[in-house]
């Protein structure tokens, strides 16, 4: 049989010429004819989901949303298919508990092996894991589970203070300590201790701590894929970012066997930890406990979300302080628990450790958000980190101010008292058990320790005019977005206070 060369080139032809065509259409058609066309935003953006995948694969995507609004305004295109708000209104319109969303695709790259409370889109679901999970968040459990945080903080507070023999005349001060680190190793150790019935000893030893670069890498991964579901549903990841998924898969089995281990000690064992509640929890209205491959996903999302907003928050907290000398030094105020937390939270609003968006996929109906009539199907958000630097809601607001906080100050997010007020509808779970943790743990080294900034050299998480706009300012702490945060930084050399030396 022989080939008619000329009729093979054509019949490409048409195929390339026919490709690009259908190529050009899809730009037209979402550049001009989509429902979302009217909202201004990246022409990038408006046209393919790759545009926040770069973002994310640069690890910048929560500063671009905030340089977005900054150029466009309250309302922005920022994907084919998403529109971002900068409102307090859209805030609650689009976290309320009645809201006419779901949650959105994007949650689909964090599902393994089942969904679990933070990736599930039936409401349902959600309701009938967030009664089962709470029983481990009691107010009785969480008494029983302090004791675990606090031995951890003891171990911390003698670790970042011991003096290593340099020969060299430091006045009692430490080497410098990189406190995104030490505060990673806090966070993990007390969440082994919590959750898996013993701690990683990370703060004492190197063993464990390859684990961070696999949750690291997980969390990459999950929002690589997430931003662009034809990565995940393909599974693309594998070509396009092999030693993510390769650190993902290793996290899941690090992950599995971590419960393996703990479920051997089975419920009658003396370690009221949080393990101990879930297998012992039963949803009140159904009796259902949750199943192995459940308990495996909840476990991957403690490891997550029990470590980076934590540590974050905690890191965060002593970069800011140092940038205050003079109150460090005194300490008089910050001896107050109430200015503390105060601290904690302004620390929180200047750099959350989710500092991108929650997606929501609006239901059957649509539905209006800030007097835009959003259509079915389209993903909507707030970009936390922007919404946090709304000068409309926080006066300078790239200053740490920690009074915003005290008691009687209005957040004007919500109107509300400050000690009352909440962002978005579905609070974190653990909150509370993680104030516990971060006040602890400063309010611990604070009395223990005189601190500086480290002498001599360049604080790594200081933002530099010389860098790109939204990074650029020498007070701001910098985190590279991976969904949770990734940190450098701060430096800091610790000495015994004068009333430990005595």
């Amino acid at each position: 049989m022989t080939v008619d060369l000329a009729h093979l080139w054509v019949y490409l032809g048409l195929l390339v010429g026919g490709g690009l065509f259908y190529g050009f259409s899809i730009v037209v058609y979402r550049v001009f004819f989509h429902p979302l066309a009217k909202y201004p935003g990246p022409f990038m953006a408006k046209i393919t989901d790759a545009y926040q995948l770069y973002h994310a694969w640069k690890g910048d995507r929560q500063i671009e949303f905030w340089r977005m609004h900054e150029k466009y305004g309250p309302v922005v295109r920022f994907g084919p298919n998403l529109v971002c708000f900068n409102s307090n209104k859209a805030l609650k319109d689009i976290y309320g508990f009645r809201s006419n969303v779901r949650k959105a695709e994007f949650y689909n790259a964090f599902v393994h092996p089942t969904a679990n409370t933070h990736n599930t889109s039936d409401k349902e679901v959600h309701a009938r894991k967030r009664r089962v999970m709470s029983q481990a968040f009691s107010e009785s459990a969480m008494k029983e589970m302090q004791r675990y945080i606090l031995g951890n903080v003891r171990t911390f507070c003698e670790q970042i203070g011991m003096l290593e023999g340099s020969g060299e005349d430091t006045k009692g001060w430490t080497k410098p300590r990189k406190m995104s680190d030490w505060c990673n190793y806090l966070a993990m150790d007390i969440l082994g201790d919590l959750c898996f019935g013993k701690a990683f000893h990370m703060l004492e030893s190197p063993t464990n701590r390859f684990a961070l670069q696999l949750v690291e890498a997980a969390t990459t991964r999950h929002l690589l894929c997430g931003t662009m579901p034809i990565v995940n549903k393909l599974n693309l990841d594998k070509i396009l970012f092999p030693g993510l998924a390769a650190g993902r898969a290793r996290y899941m089995a690090y992950s599995k066997g971590q419960l393996t281990e703990r479920t051997k000690l089975g419920e009658e064992t003396d370690r009221r930890d949080f393990f101990y509640y879930l297998l012992k929890a039963r949803d009140p209205e159904t009796g259902q406990g949750f199943s192995t491959p459940e308990l495996w996903s909840e476990s991957n999302l403690l490891i997550i979300a029990g470590s980076d907003t934590t540590s974050t928050a905690m890191a965060a907290t002593l970069f800011y302080l140092f940038n205050d000398v003079e109150e460090i030094c005194q300490g008089a105020t910050l001896a107050s628990c109430t200015y503390l937390r105060a601290c904690i939270d302004e620390a929180m609003r200047m750099n959350p450790s989710v500092g991108g968006i929650l997606p929501r996929e609006v239901l059957s109906g649509g539905m209006t958000i800030e007097g835009h009539v959003i259509p079915e199907g389209t993903v909507v958000g707030v970009p936390h980190y922007t919404i946090h630097h709304n000068e409309s809601y926080y006066p300078s607001p790239y200053e740490y101010v920690p009074e915003r906080w005290l008691v009687g100050t209005l957040n004007p997010l919500t109107g509300q008292n400050t000690t009352e007020a909440e962002h978005w509808a579905r609070g974190c779970i653990g909150k509370g058990l993680a104030y516990v943790e971060m006040t602890n743990t400063l309010a611990r080294t604070m009395y223990m320790y005189d601190m500086r900034k480290a002498v001599g050299i360049v604080d790594p998480a200081e933002g530099n005019p010389k860098n790109e706009w939204g990074r650029h300012r020498p007070g701001e702490m910098q985190l590279v977005d991976i969904f949770t945060s990734a940190k450098n930084g701060p430096m800091v050399e610790f000495r015994k206070a004068d009333h430990m030396s005595s």
